[in-house]
């Protein structure tokens, strides 16, 4: 990109309102709501996986924990596209989370949403390329869902309320 078309697209940005959500780096609303944050445990490889990304895009906690995060997921496998043989012939992997910030002091709910993804899956003659498959969407859509979720946590952050 030339400087003088950086230049222009920079003028049209700070125009139409819009500001960085992390502006101020670690001392901005949404990386002081992120740190403060204890994610609860959440069941299955699925939710292993989810947490781990969530902690990793989070960075460390505070010692200070003022909220709790509470993710329920659903991880679904679906065949369809079936063959001569009536055998499936593609796959597609959905994982959703319904996930709740909570005020541990209060124990009340400040956001309540949802996030989800799904990757298609070839189902081949070999059974161990179909669990190879499966394993690695499903590290995917965590990592996706985690992307979500953070990203929503991060905005509800620039609200007043907070």
């Amino acid at each position: 990109m030339s400087p003088r078309l950086a230049l222009v697209a920079l003028l049209l940005v700070s125009g139409c309102g819009l500001s960085p959500v992390y502006s101020g780096g670690g001392h901005s609303p949404a990386a002081q709501l992120l740190t403060a944050v204890s994610i609860a445990p959440i069941p299955d490889r699925a939710g292993f996986l989810v947490r781990q990304a969530l902690l990793d895009r989070m960075g460390p906690p505070s010692t200070a924990q003022r909220y709790r995060l509470e993710v329920e997921l659903d991880d679904q496998i679906v065949g369809f596209g079936v063959r001569g043989d009536n055998s499936v012939a593609r796959e597609r992997r959905t994982l959703r989370a319904r996930y709740r910030l909570v005020d541990i002091a209060s124990n009340a709910v400040l956001l309540d949403a949802t996030a989800g993804s799904d990757a298609g899956v070839d189902r081949v003659s070999s059974d161990y390329a179909v669990v190879a498959a499966e394993t690695t969407a499903l590290e995917r859509l965590a990592t996706d869902v985690a992307s979500q979720i953070t990203a929503r946590l991060a905005l509800y952050a620039r609200t007043p309320a907070l």
